[in-house]
């Protein structure tokens, strides 16, 4: 194993012992189909100008401790000189004291050195490290440092992460170097949201312009409102509008209010239209009524149903109404007559009406009620949601828990909190 700052900035000398120059980066490049690069080359000052030479003509990365110089194995007009590409990566250029993404840490970190290794003929880059002993072997103190914190009982910490579990951000080729297909999908939106937000505007934007359009929706619905439309501020209104239809119609309506009127308005017009009709219809509201507070992806069912036929009917619209905690129950106007939960309907007898076992007895809030008062009673009657009636009693919505509690409860204690969905 060899650290990359350990031979940096190293006098380098051909094999007759006449000077080179001084090593000022490493380059790799993919090889075959290994995801790891290998090192190809080392770029040397030499005067005022650089020279690159294969990475198979030094000795440097053989020896068993980092050496005082490097030796190239022949004279230096006896190697052919390396010609780097656009699809190389310079180590000390484009990764060193560069900002990456930890993939398991769902992080965003620091590389402060870079580990290789010789396999099969050739050096790899394995790892990356973002802890302290990487910035002590900047400094070229590491052992006296190291004895420092061991005696002071805090040992720096290794902060070594598997060159597999790092994703560049994408604001250079280096992306190039990359295993197709961002890592980031493979995340949860919650685990990317976390990222996002300790990458500046412009960096977050990049990120999300490698996701697919259901992922950027799940991932904008984990961050503030503010913080969404600052996000798709560069983004196409086609691409917005496509996000905006997989987002649930309350948290549409909550971004489209956070950008300006008339980008609000064409985005609208480039939507679905009956998501978009949810959306303005949501966006009538006072932001903290429970109007402005509802979804409008709730699953409803007819009370001559059965149960079995009630669940088929579930089953069918899955894709469209996501996760279900309640089944509400609406005549022909639409007047809601009663609720179960999905738990009742699923252990009740297949062949049993859904008027037989749903409560018409049943909490609900009008359409401007406030946000306190919505808290209020989910948090007194246990509930996950509760319907939002107009006033001929027409169900036209509902509020899930987590929106209720959203202004009420500390952002940090929200986080912990399950998602409560319809």
């Amino acid at each position: 194993m060899a650290f990359v700052r350990q031979l940096l900035n190293k006098p380098v000398t051909d094999t007759e012992g006449e000077s080179v120059g001084i090593l000022t980066d490493i380059i790799a490049s993919r090889l075959g189909a290994i995801p790891q690069p290998a090192l190809r080359a080392l770029s040397i000052k030499r005067g005022q100008t650089s020279i690159c030479v294969p990475i198979h003509d030094t000795t440097a990365l053989d020896s068993p401790t980092p050496p005082h110089t490097i030796i190239l194995h022949h004279r230096l007009r006896d190697i052919p000189a390396y010609h780097p590409s656009e699809q190389d990566l310079h180590l000390a250029r484009d990764v060193l004291d560069k900002q990456i993404i930890d993939i398991n840490g769902a992080r965003v970190v620091r590389v402060s050195d870079v580990e290789v290794a010789k396999l099969n003929g050739h050096f790899y880059i394995v790892n990356v490290d973002v802890g302290g002993r990487g910035w002590m072997r900047r400094l070229r103190t590491s052992p006296l440092v190291k004895s420092i914190a061991q005696r002071l009982g805090r040992p720096l910490p290794e902060g070594i992460i598997a060159w597999r579990d790092v994703e560049f951000l994408p604001d250079t080729h280096r992306m190039q170097l990359k295993v197709p297909g961002s890592k980031m999908a493979e995340l949860h939106p919650a685990d990317i949201a976390e990222i996002i937000s300790q990458l500046n505007r412009a960096e977050g934007g990049l990120v999300l312009q490698q996701l697919d359009v259901k992922t950027v929706a799940d991932t904008l619905e984990e961050v503030e409102p503010e913080f969404q439309a600052s996000l798709v501020e560069s983004m196409p209104d086609e691409k917005v509008a496509d996000v905006l239809e997989e987002m649930s119609p309350d948290a549409a309506a909550d971004l489209l209010a956070e950008l300006p009127e008339d980008r609000s308005a064409e985005i609208l017009n480039l939507m679905e239209r009956e998501d978009a009709e949810d959306v303005r219809e949501l966006l009538k509201y006072p932001d903290d009524s429970a109007g402005g507070l509802m979804t409008t992806d709730y699953f409803t069912v007819g009370p001559d149903l059965t149960a079995g036929q009630a669940i088929d009917l579930l089953r069918q619209s899955a894709d469209e109404v996501g996760s279900v905690s309640y089944i509400y129950v609406t005549d022909q106007n639409g007047t809601l007559i009663g609720v179960l939960s999905l738990q009742e309907l699923v252990l009740a007898q297949p062949n049993t009406l859904v008027r037989d076992i749903m409560h018409r007895r049943f909490v609900h809030l009008n359409l401007m009620d406030s946000q306190d008062v919505a808290a209020k009673l989910i948090a007194k009657y246990s509930l996950t949601a509760l319907p939002v009636l107009d006033a001929e009693g027409k169900l036209r919505g509902i509020v899930t828990a987590d929106d209720a509690l959203d202004k009420i409860i500390p952002t940090a204690w929200k986080k912990r909190l399950p998602k409560f969905h319809h």
